[in-house]
């Protein structure tokens, strides 16, 4: 059975190896979230051989019993899976089970909580790169319920790093250019062309993030990657916001909470396009926090409220979709984030299932034919928004056969 676990493993991380995406692929799985020493604004990154602890944590909607078991893979920077066997990065027990759940207390809809922690007694990581977390269902073992996407640093080199809205190709107008320099002095790196790797993201973003780039200079302990145009972002608007943390008020970005058997429902205000000016504020650039102010334990006491965006639309249809982006939609561009026009409300709409909380979205257009998303339409790009960039540095030496995480950096435009 073991064995037929992890052959599925691979055969389904093999479809998801552009983007370090956390997917859920049960309707029933709700609320996937990744934590690094409960700290819920840090980037899924751990460190290697450190008291640092990641935990997984979902609700399933039903208050039965499910024996979710996890299966944890190792992957190369690109999320193709890594030539290391299972002893050479895990050790303990792969395929346990998740025996730390709970039902939800006095929530209209019910469900349970489950978490894993890592190291545990069953499981500690030994090697630094990529990992995919994928949990199955005992009952159905054919296919996951859901994967969680991290990463395990071993610190080899230090990144420096600026960003600007003086960029190569405009002056504090719509765009940010990342610059850094990576310093490998006392770590042997003998062709960084060849053995180095590098990844960019954007508020944590996949949709937009930044591979396969060249350094500009290379000396004998120094990379440096300045000037470079695909390191040019657009620097689109302040995340929107909302909280739901009551359902007795309606808080901030709420219009109206209504309880329509069985469920409560929540209309947000209607969102305005920000394509005229930039609209300051203080945001958590696309995270949630699951919050319900009477809670002693927001984990199962939260309860679930059906979500209505709205997004008027007084011009000629666009030729693409728009798409909600946020923490909570793990960066999918699917049919379930995807926003339809309503001819007789003039806009765009979606219902979103959610967990109480605050949260930070935006809306993404991604036109017809492409997978490239632009904010331009709905957002806005002004180069004051306050973005935070993570630099990620991977390194294969000659004959090893995985990608190493040498060294990590965030970065803020404020």
């Amino acid at each position: 059975m073991k064995k037929l676990l992890i052959l599925c493993v691979f055969l389904i991380t093999a479809l998801f190896v552009k983007a370090q995406r956390n997917e859920v692929f049960s309707p029933n799985i709700q609320s996937l979230q990744i934590k690094v020493n409960d700290n819920w604004l840090a980037p899924p990154i751990v460190n290697l051989n450190s008291d640092d602890v990641l935990e997984v944590s979902f609700d399933e909607l039903s208050h039965e019993y499910h024996r979710f078991q996890y299966i944890i893979s190792h992957h190369n920077a690109d999320w193709t899976p890594s030539g290391l066997s299972e002893i050479e990065f895990l050790e303990g027990f792969n395929n346990s089970p998740i025996e730390d759940y709970k039902n939800s207390l006095n929530t209209t809809m019910q469900y349970t909580h489950y978490r894993v922690s890592f190291p545990n007694e069953q499981v500690k990581l030994k090697a630094s790169g990529n990992y995919i977390i994928t949990i199955f269902d005992d009952n159905d073992n054919s296919k996951p319920v859901c994967k969680a996407c991290f990463s395990v640093i071993e610190k080899k080199v230090t990144v420096s790093a600026t960003v600007s809205s003086n960029t190569d190709i405009d002056n504090n107008k719509s765009h940010q250019q990342v610059s850094f320099n990576v310093n490998y002095n006392g770590y042997n790196i003998r062709n960084p062309q060849s053995e180095v790797k590098i990844k960019v993201m954007q508020n944590l973003r996949e949709d937009n993030c930044v591979t396969n780039l060249t350094p500009s200079y290379i000396s004998s302990n120094e990379l440096k990657y300045e000037h470079n145009k695909n390191l040019i972002f657009d620097a689109g608007n302040e995340y929107r916001r909302f909280e739901m943390v009551s359902v007795k008020y309606a808080a901030q970005g709420i219009q109206r909470i209504k309880f329509f058997d069985p469920y409560y429902h929540v209309t947000l205000i209607p969102d305005e396009l920000r394509t005229k000016n930039y609209s300051y504020d203080q945001d958590q650039n696309g995270r949630y926090l699951v919050r319900y102010d009477w809670a002693t334990n927001n984990n199962i006491e939260a309860d679930y409220l059906l979500v209505h965006f709205s997004l008027p639309w007084k011009d000629e249809l666009p030729d693409g979709n728009f798409y909600l982006q946020g923490a909570f939609t793990h960066d999918n561009l699917t049919d379930n984030y995807c926003l339809k026009y309503n001819p007789e409300t003039k806009a765009f709409e979606t219902i979103q299932l959610l967990k109480q909380g605050a949260y930070n979205y935006q809306y993404l257009f991604v036109p017809t034919n492409s997978n490239k998303t632009t904010t331009a339409l709905t957002e806005g790009n002004y180069y004051e928004t306050e973005n935070e960039y993570l630099i990620l540095v991977y390194h294969r030496p000659f004959g090893e056969r995985y990608d190493r995480l040498i060294g990590v950096q965030q970065v803020y435009f404020k």
